[in-house]
């Protein structure tokens, strides 16, 4: 087995590709990014899910010869993500006998049991793309992590299942092989992809909500001792703001989009000034090349505007997942969305928690908030490689539905 494992991890967004390469030793935390590369572009992704294939495949061979030339380094397989509204969560349920006559729980009963909570009526265009069990019981006693050798007659699970419509997948697929790549293990989920990167198991334990504010989509992911209890993918992200912007402003997309990484902000009161009468005055924002002057003040509505409406459906299922968990963790910011100066303070206000900017510590030297899912990716790639405990969702047994179905045990 060789001392150390390089990957790459693809990340295909709604507005922009990336591709991050991450080097490892074997059991070892630190990890040394040896590339990264992004490409923007405007069609072939809508809110998170491919729908021309073959645009993307283009896009993606871009970005891999753009990089393989930069860098020098051969790319032949990707990990990949996934993420658009089309992906959502069941809940199930399995119950097995234990079949051995010392009544001692196998690892063939564990499979057998997961593999009957996946018993659900699914429509036919849908599928299974994990399954994350929250607890098993055995005769009756609940909160089991791992029944592995213990004694029983009757062994029950209670899991998550994260499905998909089977077209997205398909076209995630079709694209990175048309793009000369294959897909290395599974497929992972984005709102698991983005945990994996911003989130510590002390956090997962003791109750978080991670809210990934993406291009075209944003999701919400609350976890409470070490599992994933539930996601949703909401189809609104920080290209509405930009569209907003657009359209308030009455200018072209990019110009929109460069003035809210340039002016975008929350926080007006370090540059508020008064007049000799003691009136604010409202500070105006110039750009001659554009033909455009707005005030700061403007702006901020605009912004303020979009981002209450995407928190406001935000906070209203975060109430719903986390009725029972008090969460004090409290709400990490992830995504390229979250970098808006002030925006830590703004959520705070509408969801009356802790809030904060996610920091990868296993990957420091990333500071960009929209890599941070790609991260995530490349560490879920790492995880498997080393078969470590810790798995994507937390504490739990993650089980994969790539071509062969296989179970990977705490």
């Amino acid at each position: 087995m060789p001392k150390s494992i390089t990957l790459t991890a693809l990340d295909i967004g709604t507005s922009s590709s990336k591709l991050l390469v991450g080097q490892k030793e074997l059991y070892s935390p630190n990890i040394n990014i040896l590339a990264k590369e992004e490409i923007p572009y405007s069609v072939g992704v809508r809110r998170g899910e491919i729908y021309d294939p073959q645009k993307v495949a283009e896009n993606i061979s871009f970005l891999k010869n753009k990089l393989q030339k930069s860098k020098g380094i051969k790319i032949k397989k990707v990990l990949a993500n996934i993420s658009g509204p089309h992906l959502f969560t069941l809940r199930s349920q399995g119950l097995v006998s234990v079949s051995r006559a010392d009544k001692k729980i196998s690892q063939e009963d564990i499979q057998r049991v997961l593999q009957a909570s996946q018993s659900v009526n699914l429509p036919s265009n849908k599928e299974i793309l994990e399954v994350l069990p929250q607890e098993f019981i055995v005769d009756g006693q609940r909160g089991i992590k791992n029944p592995l050798g213990l004694e029983g007659i009757r062994l029950e699970d209670e899991v998550l299942l994260i499905c998909i419509f089977s077209l997205v997948l398909e076209h995630l697929e079709t694209a990175i092989l048309e793009a000369g790549l294959e897909i290395e293990e599974e497929v992972i989920p984005s709102p698991l992809a983005s945990a994996r990167a911003v989130l510590s198991p002390e956090q997962k334990e003791l109750g978080v909500a991670v809210v990934d504010i993406g291009a075209g989509t944003t999701s919400l992911s609350v976890f409470n001792e070490g599992n994933l209890i539930d996601f949703t993918v909401f189809p609104m992200g920080s290209a509405n703001i930009t569209n907003d912007i657009a359209i308030g402003l009455r200018t072209e997309i990019a110009t929109a989009e460069r003035i809210k990484r340039e002016f975008g902000s929350f926080d007006l009161s370090s540059r508020k000034r008064k007049t000799k009468k003691g009136k604010i005055k409202k500070e105006r924002i110039e750009i001659p090349e554009e033909g455009l002057s707005f005030s700061k003040i403007s702006l901020k509505n605009i912004i303020e505007s979009r981002v209450s409406e995407i928190f406001l459906e935000v906070a209203k299922d975060l109430k719903r997942i986390s009725k029972k968990t008090i969460l004090p963790a409290g709400v990490i910011l992830t995504g390229g969305g979250a970098s808006l100066p002030g925006l830590i303070k703004f959520g705070k206000q509408k969801f009356e928690l802790p809030c904060y900017l996610a920091k990868p510590e296993e990957i420091p030297v990333l500071e960009d908030p929209a890599f941070y899912t790609c991260a995530g990716v490349l560490l879920s790639g790492f995880d498997f490689q080393e078969g470590k405990r810790e798995k994507i969702a937390g504490e739990g047994i993650k089980t994969k539905f790539k071509k062969i179905f296989k179970i990977f045990l705490p």
